[in-house]
């Protein structure tokens, strides 16, 4: 244990993270919290969502999209993600992966540091007949699997679909992380909570784009917003072949992707 999470506990012994901490060493005590607990309430949700003023959360259905055939593997987008939301090393909230694919089908697949640092050229091609980068983040989905599992209700979607984690309710129990089909949730070794991803929403709330977007040097990411007149990024969504990840799990994601092969998984 810490000697943050001791100072922490010394000052309030029964607290919520206390209390569910010691619960969940008593047999049965999972069972008993996770019932009637996971869900946040509209007024909660609302509480815990900090957003610009004069941002009005009902005018906004956001989605993102990532052109696969534009990624180069850069790592620029991992590196300012990093930056923007003091990302702990070796941690990450989005990270690139490099798809190589053998004449027979099948897929080798790298992400050395998530990408940050690009990749270096595969020192033995032979037999290589294609390869591409794959960005990925969270997905944002709309039937999320983290949400519902939550004990305490500290991961939640918002209004404008942004699935967002509240640390001050947060347990660090870790299983919205275990439950993320994606991997796109971790401990943070700082805070002890979940962390992942969250469209950048300190900036999204002030009609910024995500700093992945903004920072990607071939517009390969993208970001959209259905409620937005004319949304480039929502008319690509619903005329062109756009696929999803695990399309099988009915998450119903709202991160969409152009030009991805059947290998990516």
């Amino acid at each position: 244990m810490t000697k943050r999470k001791n100072e922490l506990e010394m000052k309030d012994p029964s607290s919520r993270r206390d209390f569910f901490r010691k619960a969940g060493t008593a047999a049965g005590g999972v069972a008993v919290f996770l019932i009637g607990i996971g869900e946040t309430s509209s007024a909660l949700r609302a509480a815990t969502t900090e957003v610009s003023p004069g941002y009005d959360i009902s005018k906004h259905d956001y989605l993102y999209l990532v052109d696969i055939n534009k990624c180069i593997g850069c790592g620029s987008c991992v590196r300012a993600c990093e930056v923007e939301n003091d990302v702990p090393a070796h941690h990450f909230r989005t990270w690139v992966e490099r798809y190589q694919i053998s004449g027979e089908n099948k897929a080798d697949i790298d992400s050395p540091n998530g990408g940050h640092d690009g990749f270096p050229p595969n020192p033995n091609p032979g037999g290589i007949t294609k390869a591409f980068f794959v960005p990925k983040l969270c997905n944002h989905c709309t039937n999320t699997p983290c949400v519902q599992l939550c004990p305490v209700g500290a991961s939640y979607r918002t209004e404008d679909g942004v699935v967002l984690v509240d640390e001050k309710r947060c347990i660090g129990c870790g299983y919205c992380v275990q439950a993320c089909p994606f991997g796109s949730r971790f401990i943070s070794p700082v805070t002890h909570t979940a962390t992942k991803c969250i469209l950048c929403y300190h900036r999204v709330t002030k009609g910024l784009l995500p700093m992945c977007v903004q920072s990607c040097p071939v517009g390969a990411r993208r970001f959209g917003d259905r409620k937005r007149l004319g949304d480039e990024v929502t008319e690509i969504v619903a005329t062109q072949k756009v696929r999803i990840l695990k399309p099988e799990l009915l998450t119903d994601p709202n991160c969409f992707y152009l030009n991805m092969d059947m290998e990516v998984r």
